[in-house]
């Protein structure tokens, strides 16, 4: 299957893990091996887990992460009751020591399917306060679209899957060509702190985590 993908809707799944401290790293590693064979699945067109590379939240304590795309809504429920997921689930949940997972739709998809290998992806969730209106959520996922530049893409959306999000309901995610590149985005500080202070009180918590698709990434199906 070709790595590009003509406007369409694609479904982001991100997920957050806390593994437990002093987990055997063997355990870690076989645990994410399993998790990055997921992408054989036909409903997964891509798939990376890994551990993250930053974490920009000081009450954020997660230690690795998987992103995966989907055609559907469905694709991605076959994916996640599929035997071999379960299976995964089941067997390293006693490493695991905190989750969070949230879902959303890119009506309108452009650009690579698949992030190459060395890309650098930045994650954000936000936690909106109660008494925000849809004015104000509006103007949050403005800003997220009149976003700074300098990435290869970025989607954003309202998460759909409320069970894991922890109350967080807006996501963003922006791959860049490297850690270079996402660098040279946090130097224009003055533009960066514009933005924060244009939803600053909408907003309750917010997490943001920075990770790198591995050399060794499987190719999608």
């Amino acid at each position: 299957m070709s790595t590009t993908a003509s406007p369409s809707t694609v479904i982001e799944h991100v997920l957050l893990f806390k593994i437990k401290d002093n987990t055997d790293p063997s355990k870690v590693n076989a645990m994410f091996t399993g998790l990055n064979g997921l992408i054989s699945l036909d409903e997964v067109r891509h798939l990376t887990a890994g551990p993250l590379v930053r974490i920009r939240s000081p009450l954020s304590n997660f230690t690795h992460m998987l992103h995966s795309r989907y055609y559907s809504k469905e694709d991605l429920s076959a994916y996640s009751t599929h035997p071999s997921h379960l299976g995964l689930v089941r067997e390293n949940a006693p490493i695991i020591d905190d989750i969070l997972a949230v879902d959303w739709v890119v009506p309108d998809f452009q650009g690579l399917m698949v992030p190459p290998a060395g890309s650098a992806i930045r994650v954000t969730f936000l936690k909106l306060k109660e008494n925000v209106a849809e004015e104000g959520k509006n103007e949050v996922l403005e800003v997220i679209k009149e976003s700074i530049g300098g990435m290869d893409q970025i989607t954003f959306g309202e998460n759909f899957s409320l069970a894991r999000a922890k109350g967080f309901s807006i996501a963003s995610l922006e791959v860049f060509p490297g850690l270079t590149e996402m660098e040279g985005v946090d130097s224009k500080e003055e533009l960066v702190n514009l933005n924060k202070e244009k939803v600053r009180d909408y907003l309750e918590d917010v997490i943001v985590v920075d990770y790198v698709v591995p050399s060794s990434q499987p190719a999608s199906l």
